[in-house]
């Protein structure tokens, strides 16, 4: 599923192009390995503030949004000031031989996905599990049901006033078995 990734990627690094410029996302796997330019990349996308905090969830890939038209739109939109880094999980495979993106990786085949797709359901297991404070929207699950825990009764924490009360329960208890045995010890006299 998840092909490859850049984790705390910072923006002030990608090239958003400009007059006549195309712009780059570029990475490569080491020191020494082939450049490869990840703009035309589907998946997931975290954002992050200045102090590392993620702020926001996003899927690329869905229509013609590819990962690099999806950061830049950020760099106009209401996060443009918002965030420094990103983390990406991207799903289209680098060819080996070219280190080009696999044009058979597209996004109709992960939309296609039985259920929803698959990027909705990536997307909402991390805004789920984040909450990021700039995200709009909650998760775009289908089909999907949320629970909530139960808790047995066994684990319970006892408060104070649960132990006054049953404090208070017990000395009943007690002075009704005393009245009960004054009795009994009265009846057989």
């Amino acid at each position: 599923m998840i092909a490859n990734y850049g984790l705390l990627w910072q923006r002030k690094y990608v090239q958003f192009g400009g007059a006549g410029m195309r712009g780059t996302l570029q990475g490569k796997r080491s020191a020494t390995g082939s450049v490869v330019d990840f703009r035309e990349q589907i998946g997931i996308y975290v954002l992050y503030d200045k102090d590392m905090r993620p702020v926001y969830v996003g899927q690329a890939g869905n229509g013609n949004a590819n990962l690099f038209s999806r950061l830049k739109s950020h760099t106009r939109d209401h996060l443009w000031n918002r965030w420094e880094y990103f983390t990406w999980f991207g799903l289209r495979k680098v060819n080996g031989g070219s280190s080009k993106l696999s044009q058979h990786d597209h996004a109709e085949k992960v939309f296609r996905r039985e259920g929803g797709g698959l990027l909705n359901q990536i997307e909402g297991t991390l805004i789920a599990a984040m909450e990021p404070a700039l995200n709009k929207q909650g998760a775009k699950f289908i089909g999907v049901d949320k629970y909530l825990q139960q808790v047995d009764d066994d684990v319970l924490e006892l408060t104070l006033e649960d132990l006054m009360e049953e404090m208070q329960s017990l000395r009943s208890e007690v002075a009704s078995l005393k009245k009960e045995k004054g009795r009994k010890s009265r009846i057989r006299e």
